[in-house]
C-alpha cells in the first residue's frame, strides 16, 4: 500500500532531498514524502482507489507532475522519475564565474556558554570559480577568495572590536583570509567535496568544504547565474585562535569550533568592480521604482 518512486537526475544519481506530493482531483494534497538517501520514496499510507496528481520537486531542480491511478491495490507506484536541472544542464557551463557579494554570504556560527549560538557573517569578499570542462571538472576546476577580516560582524561593536584584536583574527597583521582549491571529488548528484588551504591569522591549514551546486538561469541584467551552497567546520585552535574565559562548571564561554556556511551567486564571466557596481546599481535602481520611488 501507499507510495513507491524513485528520483534521479538525467545521469542517474539519486535526488536525495527530492520531496514527492500526491494531489487528489480537487488539488488537495493527501500525501507528501521525502526520498531518502538513496532517492526512494516509500510511503505506507494507503490511498484510495481514483485518480491523482503526483509533483516531485527538489532545489536546482524543473518540477515533475504526472498523473497517476489508484486502484484497489490502494497503491501509486511511480517508478522512475528524472529531474532536470533548472537551466537545462547538469554542471555550470565551463569558463571563469564571478561570486557576486551583494548576493553572496559568507557566515560563522559558534557556541557560546554552551547554549545557544553567536552568528557571525563578513561583508567584505571576493572569489572567483573557474569550471574546467568535462572531464577535467575535479581535476582542474578552482576556487578562489579573498575575505577582508576586519569585516566580521557579529552584530555587537564590542565583541566584534575583540574578535579583530590579537586574540582572534589579528586584523592589524593579518588583513585577510584566503582559500585556494586544489581538487574536487563528486560525492552525489549536487554535491561535491572541495579540497583547499585556508590561510588565516598567518596559519594555512587544509579545509574542505561541502559543496553543493543548486542551479543555473538567467537574472533580469542579461547574465548567467550559478548558485551553490558550502560548509565546513574550523577548529580555532588549528589557526592559533587560543583565547577562551572558562565559566561556572568548567563550560568555555566561546565554543572551540566554528561553523562556517557560504551561500553563493557567482555570474558567468570575469567582472570588474566597475561591472558588479553597475548590475547592483540597476538591481537598486529597480527595487526602488518597484517602492514607487
Amino acid at each position: 500500500m501507499g507510495l513507491t518512486a524513485r528520483v534521479r537526475t538525467r545521469d542517474g544519481w539519486a535526488v536525495a532531498h527530492a520531496v514527492v506530493t500526491v494531489t487528489d482531483m480537487t488539488g488537495t494534497q493527501v500525501l507528501r514524502a521525502e526520498a531518502d538517501a538513496e532517492g526512494g520514496v516509500h510511503d505506507p499510507t494507503p490511498l484510495a482507489p481514483g485518480a491523482y496528481t503526483v509533483i516531485v520537486t527538489a532545489v536546482g531542480y524543473a518540477p515533475f507532475a504526472a498523473g497517476a491511478l489508484v486502484t484497489a491495490s490502494r497503491r501509486a507506484e511511480v517508478g522512475a522519475v528524472t529531474l532536470a536541472r533548472i537551466g537545462g544542464t547538469e554542471l555550470p557551463p565551463p569558463g571563469v564565474w564571478t561570486v557576486d557579494p551583494a548576493h553572496s554570504s559568507v557566515a560563522a556560527l559558534a557556541r557560546h556558554l554552551g547554549i545557544s549560538s553567536v552568528h557571525g557573517r563578513f561583508t567584505d569578499f571576493s572569489a572567483s570559480i573557474e569550471i574546467a570542462p568535462a572531464p577535467d571538472e575535479g581535476t582542474k576546476s578552482r576556487v578562489e577568495a579573498v575575505i577582508r577580516a576586519a569585516s566580521i560582524d557579529t552584530g555587537n561593536a564590542t565583541r566584534d572590536r575583540h574578535l579583530r584584536s590579537p586574540d582572534f583574527l589579528d586584523v592589524e597583521r593579518h588583513p585577510e583570509i584566503t582559500y585556494v582549491s586544489t581538487g574536487l571529488t563528486p560525492v552525489g548528484p549536487d554535491r561535491w567535496t572541495v579540497h583547499g588551504e585556508l590561510g588565516m591569522r598567518g596559519v594555512v591549514r587544509p579545509v574542505d568544504l561541502d559543496l553543493a551546486y543548486l542551479g543555473t538561469g538567467a537574472d533580469p541584467w542579461g547574465g548567467t547565474r550559478a548558485a551553490f551552497r558550502a560548509t565546513t567546520e574550523l577548529h580555532r585552535e588549528d589557526f592559533a585562535m587560543n583565547y577562551n574565559q572558562v565559566v561556572q562548571a568548567g563550560i568555555a564561554a566561546i565554543g572551540t569550533t566554528l561553523k562556517v556556511e557560504l551561500d553563493v551567486q557567482a555570474i558567468q564571466g570575469i567582472q570588474g568592480m566597475e561591472g558588479m557596481e553597475g548590475i547592483q546599481g540597476i538591481q537598486g535602481m529597480e527595487g526602488m521604482e518597484g517602492r514607487g520611488a
